[in-house]
């Protein structure tokens, strides 16, 4: 009896070693980067700086922010040189720093890699990325506003600053690796259709993001909108207002 206890106990340890393995060295399973050169048309570089700067806001998570002047704007100047820090006092698995997004920090990147990075959440050397940057939502979006995105970013003026690099807490050193996903594409909705338009901007600025609860990792669906998520900032704490039509709680 001992003998068969101590063969399915082997097993089982075997059984969650190769799991753990799977999962830290064949995660994440996501496709090569595409090999493209993005368009950088004038009119490309417009839409993405809309995108980056007025929508996805990229910029606000990729530049020092001024802490003390109503939105907290990017500092001039700064704009796409990273650095901001999203750590375990604001409620993240571990320490995340954004990244140098100026021609400076991509300069080893193809357009196919950047591509890759914001829709499926894959680094250019194959390293999950937490997904402090939405990258689910923005593989749901139209690629040409990727690419336009992309488009504006190799046209910024390059910032020579080197940022930490982020770290996960345990276990999501390990779990990160399983967020990836493949991206499932949409076509950018006519602007004449107001509502479906309107629902690719939200996901766009990823807006369901901070305003549904959110508990033990998983979003609260019957409260979608609905505000009270709270994020710790540097002079207090934000509580996210209700989106939904609701008058008594908006």
């Amino acid at each position: 009896m001992k003998k068969v206890l101590l063969i399915s106990l082997a097993f089982i340890a075997l059984f969650i070693l190769s799991a753990i393995s799977y999962v830290k060295f064949a995660l994440p399973a996501i496709d090569e980067a595409p090999d493209i050169i993005v368009d950088k048309s004038a009119e490309s570089v417009a839409r993405g700086k809309y995108i980056a700067h007025s929508v996805a806001v990229c910029m606000d998570c990729h530049s020092t922010r001024d802490w003390s002047t109503f939105s907290e704007p990017p500092v001039q100047g700064t704009e796409g040189m990273g650095g901001e820090k999203f750590d375990q006092t604001m409620g993240f698995p571990g320490e995340y720093y954004s990244r140098n997004i100026t021609p400076y920090g991509l300069s080893d990147w193809t357009d196919g890699e950047i591509f890759r990075a914001i829709t499926t959440g894959v680094s250019k050397n194959g390293e999950a990325l937490f997904p402090v940057m939405p990258h689910p939502n923005y593989g749901r979006l139209d690629k040409e506003d990727i690419y336009d995105v992309i488009a504006y970013l190799r046209s910024m003026p390059a910032i020579e600053h080197e940022n930490i690099s982020s770290k996960s807490d345990f276990p999501m050193n390990f779990l990160l690796n399983t967020i990836p996903k493949e991206a499932t594409f949409t076509t950018r909705p006519n602007k004449t259709d107001k509502v479906a338009y309107g629902e690719y901007l939200v996901t766009m600025a990823s807006c369901i993001d901070c305003h549904t609860p959110f508990e033990k990792g998983e979003y609260d669906w019957s409260m979608l909108l609905a505000g009270g998520r709270e994020f710790q900032l540097p002079w207090a704490i934000l509580t996210t207002p209700n989106l939904t039509p609701d008058v008594k709680t908006v």
